[in-house]
């Protein structure tokens, strides 16, 4: 069963919903937004009545707006008692703390950052909402000097941000302060069967211009990504569904992998994939096969067959986020024609309203994963090239 919510449905997904007839729950916004297609719909009292009984079906949303309607409607539920422990990032590091006994962390209220006394910190360390979204209000804190300065950006980017997103998905009232992750980073699409067995839909490495980057600008995967980290990554997603006793549950992970190869979590968002339908569109366009389906039907990929002459290349999304230093009101427009000129194979192109949601869009795009040229001019550009 599929909940779906604002800000954004892919046209893919609207297409899987009506070829599959995947059930999906017949809320206001589902009913408008997938007019004109045919869905196999129940209401959301048959909905309620299917959850709370017996039944085990996989529920999926498309964005985390979709988890109030879960709090509202299925609060005795597993699917909001995990929703909420996945999405404060204190609670998480404590249900984690017997797999990472050492890791530092600190839940701090927004109105106290002021007078918070980081003399006995570690450099560097990563300050962030307890309950974030898309890398908002991430900051890497290198020395004492720093902090203050970060304290003004973190302010600015919590007035812009006002109203983008409900507070279920972005609430800045409550901060982490946490130990920063050295290694590679890496986001998953994953989810728990009904026997709580974990199956890895995707990998793919987050790239960054520099250690100072917090950004969402390039993921990438490829046949080498996937076979080189997939045996650790099913052990270390095992033992998160364990710890939260996962069943019929979706998640999109990040994480990050040291120098000695031990996987250290550094979030698990609930009930989803990526956000924007963007990881679960990107199975698609690259390997040709359909996150969503997989998930509601119990599929495990055949990845001998996925990578099939596919070996020489990678996929990549990327996101547009708006890094020209200009505010969204600024911004007259953003020029996706010459964008693409940029890129050799692109597979699909997302545009969004940057004065609403404070992004561009989202590019697809196929490389060789021996030439790197395309990824590291979008990963270093700060897209001004493209604004009027």
């Amino acid at each position: 069963m599929i909940l779906i919510d604002k800000p954004y449905v892919s046209d893919f997904l609207k297409e899987t919903l009506e070829k599959t007839q995947i059930q999906v729950i017949k809320t206001p916004f589902a009913e408008k937004e997938l007019s004109g297609f045919s869905i196999r719909f129940v209401t959301e009292q048959e909905a309620v009545n299917l959850f709370d009984g017996s039944a085990k079906v996989p529920l999926y949303t498309n964005s985390e707006n979709a988890i109030e309607w879960v709090e509202n409607h299925l609060p005795r539920s597993a699917f909001a008692a995990n929703n909420k422990l996945f999405k404060n990032k204190i609670l998480f590091r404590e249900l984690i703390k017997p797999m990472y006994p050492d890791f530092f962390f600190l839940g701090i209220p927004f109105d106290e950052l002021d007078e918070l006394d980081i003399s006995n910190f570690s450099y560097p360390f990563v300050i962030k909402p307890a309950v974030g979204f898309f890398s908002l209000g991430v900051h890497i804190v290198e020395n004492a000097a720093a902090w203050k300065n970060t304290l003004v950006k973190i302010k600015r980017e919590i007035e812009i941000q006002k109203g983008v997103y409900p507070e279920i998905v972005l609430n800045t009232s409550q901060f982490i302060v946490e130990q920063n992750i050295e290694g590679d980073e890496y986001a998953l699409d994953c989810y728990f069967d009904s026997a709580g067995k974990v199956t890895v839909l995707n990998i793919m490495h987050h790239l960054f211009s520099s250690g100072k980057d917090t950004n969402d600008r390039v993921y990438s995967t490829s046949k080498q990504i996937v076979e080189s980290n997939m045996q650790k990554m099913e052990t270390f997603l095992q033992s998160i569904g364990n710890l939260a006793n996962l069943k019929n549950y979706p998640a999109h992970v990040e994480v990050r992998v040291d120098a000695q190869g031990k996987v250290v979590p550094i979030e698990v968002n609930p009930m989803r994939f990526g956000g924007w339908c963007t990881t679960a569109d990107l199975t698609w366009f690259a390997y040709q096969f359909n996150s969503y389906e997989y998930y509601q039907k119990g599929l495990k990929p055949d990845w001998n067959k996925v990578f099939e002459g596919k070996e020489n290349s990678e996929y990549s999304l990327i996101v547009l986020d708006n890094s020209t230093g200009k505010e969204p009101s600024e911004i007259k427009e953003f020029n996706y024609d010459k964008l693409i000129q940029n890129f050799n194979n692109l597979l699909h192109l997302r545009k969004v309203n940057h004065q609403k949601y404070l992004i561009f869009g989202f590019a697809f795009i196929e490389t060789s994963i021996e030439d790197k040229s395309e990824l590291n001019f979008i990963l270093h550009s700060n897209l001004t090239e493209f604004i009027s």
